[in-house]
């Protein structure tokens, strides 16, 4: 990690006095890969004309988009059938719940004028509750800013039972970790993860490599029992305009 100058934020009282996030609830999309291998299509579109409408949504703090290669997944520590065929990860963070609603009219709108041409395989939609956040002192940047701070992957955590994740931005390579409690999602998603939580630890370092240090800490977090792995896996964010940068059938990356 870069080494950046100054008191970190969260050490700072006058800093955080000055404001906090007010995000509550992450809006998870879990996808698979294109089964025509449309994948790089798929992202141009998204990221060129259905993300950035989603914006104009009260109460949309932030979106960000993840993508798994062939070497992602070989570096996962964790995945169960529920979450094995997960190559592609879609995030929206809200600050009003409620917005989900206008966030299904968007989408129906935008499809009924002809604006969703591609569509990748749904493994799963979740919604979840904030629960806690935290920063790596070198990050220097506060927790409560982390997801708006560049990063160049994230280490995407997805467990049976819910735990404190600090121990995590603890590990060479990770900026800071935001973890959610799962709901019951509104309809028409009506998926239930109660009691399981998702974490996001977002990266400085090459998402693989870190994943390894990672791979480590949450197997020591799992030992007791308590807390069960479901999916442990590195995502790399996209490089705009450079589609093919980062797909799932990318196999140069593990040869």
């Amino acid at each position: 990690m870069m080494h950046l100058a100054g008191t970190p934020s969260d050490q700072l009282p006058e800093v955080i006095g000055t404001g906090s996030t007010d995000v509550r609830l992450a809006f998870i999309s879990l996808s698979a890969r294109e089964p025509d291998g449309r994948d790089a299509e798929y992202l141009a579109w998204h990221s060129l004309d259905h993300r950035p409408e989603q914006h104009r949504l009260a109460g949309l703090r932030n979106s960000l988009r993840l993508v798994s290669t062939a070497a992602c997944r070989a570096a996962r520590a964790a995945s169960v059938d529920r979450y094995d065929a997960v190559d592609h990860v879609m995030t929206y963070l809200f600050s009003d719940p409620g917005a989900l609603d206008r966030f299904n009219d968007l989408g129906a709108a935008l499809a009924a004028g002809g604006r969703m041409p591609l569509r990748l395989p749904t493994v799963e939609f979740m919604t979840a509750d904030l629960a806690g956040k935290v920063a790596a002192q070198a990050a220097a940047a506060g927790a409560d800013v982390i997801p708006w701070r560049p990063a160049l992957g994230v280490y995407l955590i997805i467990e049976r039972g819910q735990a404190p994740c600090d121990a995590l931005a603890d590990v060479p390579g990770v900026a800071g970790v935001w973890w959610y409690h799962g709901n019951l999602a509104p309809a028409p998603y009506a998926t239930d993860t109660r009691g399981m939580q998702v974490t996001y630890c977002y990266l400085d370092d090459d998402p693989v490599a870190t994943a390894e240090r990672l791979g480590e800490e949450v197997q020591r977090r799992w030992a007791s029992g308590e807390v069960v792995g479901l999916l442990a896996a590195p995502f790399h964010t996209l490089v705009p305009f450079d589609w093919t940068r980062h797909l799932p059938d990318d196999t140069a990356s593990v040869i």
